[in-house]
């Protein structure tokens, strides 16, 4: 049972982290990878172009998140 509710704690901090993060980020045109950073699969341009500054492929940003 205190493996899940770390999970939850871990989870909510990331959210929190990430929330705060986005609040004093400063407009920007951040360009996103055309190569995953994990992987170095190509990222597809969609991706690329509705996620301002993305680094990572999807399957590669699950595993990081699932991770957190």
């Amino acid at each position: 049972m205190a493996d899940d509710i770390d999970r939850a704690n871990d989870q909510a901090q990331y959210l929190l982290d990430v929330a705060l993060h986005r609040s004093r980020r400063v407009p920007s045109t951040r360009v996103s990878a055309q190569f995953c950073e994990d992987c170095d699969d190509p990222i597809p341009s969609l991706r690329q172009q509705k996620i301002e500054g993305c680094e990572t492929c999807v399957p590669c940003q699950e595993l990081r998140e699932a991770r957190r």
